[in-house]
């Protein structure tokens, strides 16, 4: 069985072909620039590269271009594009309705229309991968693997923000969540790999530390709360957005500057968090970089971001319980050695240390344990597209 993995944004189709008996990615790339213009990139298992410009007009048109690569050539890694068993399709938000993935027919499409109020930059895309992958797939089924999912197992003390409750009845205005799949991943695959954290009875917090970032406290296995929100700007510190801030600084500011709500928007999603702070970059490896020549905000951001995470490792204790393991992943927390040992630094009361030379070792896709006290600490790369995949193979078999 080989599933095809999309992630689309509105202008871009990131994929992935798994062969789900191996588990081995096929072949995987990007169709970026469409509606303006287009370029793909593609690489195969056998490490073959391709890059090439190609007009797509839509996405049906880089659906027809990733079909020819994937099935035409020397280079292709499919004899025909039937062997494409099903598709898997990255959803952003489910709402309310969606606690798990499933099959795509016309009332779940149509779902997924209304929740794009809820996202307004990503459920669209969706909408439209999934009518062009049928245009060129007909009838090949496929499955819609939600990021909110996972954290539909919280409870209403966690989700129900502190306004008057009739917001959340008529607008559905409430904590949701995202990261879900790369939260759900890590935590799975540290009951796998773990001698020590099982399942059953564990208390588990996922550090999802990238250009958006998420914290999850998960008990036994399901989501009981996690630090973004009603929209993904909640939270802490990422590289272009706030993180919780108080919320009269948005009427303050926008009295002040004469800001209208949408330039209020683009400030907290866009020009905030490390970059705003910094005014260096919202990337983390040149903030570093700055820090270590002696930039004092490049420094403060630094230290802000480590300070948030710290706190909500804290405060996800107090929720679960106490706490079993951490585990870092996305982009920052995988690789960012200093980061793991700043956030740790400060919570040896709840059993966590980092063991230094390991920690060292555990960048670059490693997957490893780099503590040495009783809370264990892990590295674990995500893999969402690989869960998608499972999700999809699972839902069609």
């Amino acid at each position: 069985m080989k599933v095809l993995v999309i992630n689309a944004g509105s202008s871009s189709l990131k994929y992935q072909l798994i062969d789900m008996e191996s588990e081995q990615v096929l072949a995987k790339g990007n169709c970026e620039r469409i509606g303006i213009g287009g370029v793909i990139t593609h690489k195969t298992a056998s490490d073959v590269k391709i890059s090439y410009e190609k007009d797509f007009p839509t996405h049906t048109e880089a659906f027809k271009e990733l079909v020819k690569l994937l099935s035409e050539g020397e280079n292709r890694v499919v004899e025909n594009v039937g062997e494409i068993t099903a598709i898997g399709q990255r959803v952003v938000h489910g709402g309310e309705k969606f606690n798990q993935s499933v099959v795509i027919d016309d009332e779940v499409l149509k779902s997924i229309e209304e929740f794009s109020d809820l996202a307004p930059l990503h459920n669209p895309a969706a909408v439209l991968a999934i009518k062009a992958a049928k245009k060129v797939f007909g009838e090949v089924p496929q499955v819609a693997v939600f990021d909110t999912s996972f954290h539909a197992t919280m409870p209403p003390k966690a989700y129900i923000f502190g306004i008057p409750y009739e917001y959340y009845e008529k607008y559905h205005v409430r904590r949701y969540g995202f990261h879900g799949t790369s939260h759900r991943y890590v935590s799975g695959r540290l009951f796998d790999i773990s001698g020590q954290v099982k399942k059953e009875n564990s208390r588990v917090i996922v550090c999802h530390l990238g250009n958006g970032s998420s914290l999850s406290a998960v008990k036994n296995g399901k989501s009981v709360d996690t630090s973004m929100g009603f929209t993904p700007l909640d939270g802490f510190i990422m590289g272009t957005r706030s993180g919780g801030v108080d919320d009269s600084i948005i009427t303050y500011l926008m009295e002040k500057e004469q800001m209208s709500a949408q330039q209020i928007n683009d400030m907290l999603n866009k020009k905030s968090g490390l970059l705003g702070i910094s005014g260096v970059s919202s990337d983390k490896r040149d903030l570093t970089a700055a820090a270590d020549a002696g930039n004092e905000r490049a420094q403060l951001a630094d230290e802000i971001l480590c300070y948030q995470v710290s706190k909500f490792i804290g405060s996800y204790a107090a929720a679960l319980g106490g706490v079993d393991a951490v585990a870092f992943t996305g982009g920052i927390g995988e690789n960012d050695t200093s980061l793991r040992e700043k956030v740790c630094e400060g919570l040896g009361f709840l059993g966590i240390e980092i063991d230094k030379q390991l920690n060292d070792k555990a960048r670059g896709g490693a997957e490893m344990k780099v503590s040495s006290g009783k809370t264990e600490v892990w590295v674990i790369p995500t893999n969402e597209e690989l869960l998608i995949a499972r999700d999809t193979r699972d839902l069609v078999q």
